[in-house]
């Protein structure tokens, strides 16, 4: 695959067989094809063959499970326990929201890092074995840097819920109910 952005999305069909295939290039591929299509930024879609439902989110968390399982697992089990909790919980939608935009602005940390660091390897991006380098010497500042964010963000949640209890608390003395939710005679 080259580096060259594509300007078609590529359709993957999925077989009952799991056989994937890629309508653009009209071939059977492997999840490791579909894995350099998000590291290439493509566009794909992959869609059940027989029913056309979109299975993209499924293959994109099979390629999560398999570099989950390949050694260097990016989530705990005591995160992933936690991630488990919060499907049909009230909070799940927030939750998945929260995660969406650390994870946007981790991505645009590591934009800024690299396009300031173009001046330094002669206007080339950093590689992954300069990102290695980087990391190993700058590791626990970045670490503390995302631990005060982190932090600062727990507090912020922690006001909204204080402040959303304190306004839900107001709103519901003005209703004629008592303590234990029994209207008051």
């Amino acid at each position: 695959m080259n580096s060259a952005k594509k300007t078609t999305q590529h359709l993957i069909k999925k077989y009952p067989n799991r056989r994937l295939y890629d309508t653009q290039t009209s071939s059977y591929i492997t999840l490791a094809d579909v894995k350099l299509f998000v590291l290439e930024n493509d566009d794909f879609a992959v869609v059940d063959a027989k029913t056309g439902e979109d299975l993209t989110r499924s293959i994109l968390l099979q390629i999560i499970l398999e570099e989950e399982a390949g050694g260097s697992p990016m989530f705990s089990s005591a995160v992933l326990s936690q991630i488990i909790r919060f499907y049909g919980h009230a909070m799940q939608g927030m939750m998945g929201s929260y995660l969406e935009k650390n994870v946007q602005a981790f991505i645009e940390i590591q934009n800024k890092l690299a396009e300031g660091s173009k001046g330094l390897y002669d206007g080339k991006p950093f590689s992954p074995e300069v990102w290695n380098q980087f990391m190993n010497v700058q590791g626990p500042m970045m670490q503390g840097m995302m631990g005060n964010y982190i932090e600062q963000s727990k507090n912020l949640f922690m006001q909204m819920q204080e402040q959303m209890q304190s306004q839900a608390k107001t709103m519901f003395t003005v209703f004629p109910f008592g303590q234990d939710g029994q209207e008051k005679k």
